[in-house]
């Protein structure tokens, strides 16, 4: 039983990862985030003005553990851009910092709305 689950939290994972260019799993919604290192990659993106998908691991358990296991990460928030995973909350905020997120975000096609 629990195979066919890990299969569907998967299958959705891969879903909205190749749907969207970029995906935040995140812990709560933007406007309520339930984790401080949630909230701290919103408010990068947002600060950026970078359009993302959130997916609310709280409110979808298969999801919470699914993401871990596709990116052999520990820890949410994970931040995909146009399908690849860039980190959780230390590397999106180093990244941020240096200027990489939003080269990254550039070379990748994704509009940064100015704030």
């Amino acid at each position: 039983m629990g195979t066919k689950q890990d299969n569907g939290a998967v299958e959705r994972i891969e879903q909205e990862i190749n749907d969207h260019s970029v995906v935040l799993f995140m812990k709560g919604t933007p406007i309520f985030p339930q984790c401080g290192f949630s909230a701290m990659v919103v408010q990068v993106l947002t600060h950026l003005g970078v359009k993302f998908k959130r997916v609310d691991v709280l409110n979808e358990p298969p999801i919470r553990e699914g993401i871990k296991q596709y990116s052999e990460w520990p820890t949410i928030p994970q931040l995909y851009v146009s399908g690849e995973f860039v980190g959780g909350c230390d590397i999106v905020r180093e990244m941020h910092e240096s200027g990489e997120l939003t080269d990254l975000f550039k070379n990748k096609g994704i509009e940064l709305e100015e704030a």
